[in-house]
Formats: C-alpha cells, sequence, structure tokens
C-alpha cells in the first residue's frame, strides 16, 4: 500500500484497517495524518457503529453457544 496518494480520501478498505488500527491502539502517525487531513468522519462513525455491532452480537452467540454446550 506504499504507492497511496496523500492527496485522495481514503477507500473504505483504507478506512477499516484504520479504525481497526486505532481499536487496538497501533494506528500509525502517517495514516492518523491522512484520516484527519483527508478522511470523512461520517465514514470513520460509520465503520466503527457496524464494527462494535458485529462484535457485541459475535460475543453474544459465542456466550450462548458455551453456556448451551455447558448445559448437555
Amino acid at each position: 500500500m506504499s504507492d497511496q496518494n496523500p492527496e485522495k480520501k481514503p477507500n473504505l478498505i483504507q478506512v477499516i484497517i484504520s479504525v481497526l488500527a486505532s481499536l487496538l491502539g497501533v494506528q500509525s502517525g502517517k495514516n492518523r495524518e491522512r484520516d484527519f487531513s483527508k478522511g470523512d468522519p461520517k465514514d470513520f462513525i460509520g465503520v466503527y457503529v457496524v464494527l462494535v455491532v458485529i462484535f457485541v452480537v459475535s460475543m453474544i452467540v459465542l456466550v450462548n453457544m458455551v453456556l448451551a454446550s455447558a448445559g448437555k
């Protein structure tokens, strides 16, 4: 991904990677600078909300599967 044009708005894949990296606390300074200068906040908020919903639903499913298998 070194051929990225810093003048362009981040695409969807770059937004997803940036949100995941920031959730883990490993966002690079270069990407953070790109996100704040060229990115649209609505894109990042939307991706963040979707990822959090997926995480919560997967945790609920996982806990239910563990409880169901423990009850047998």
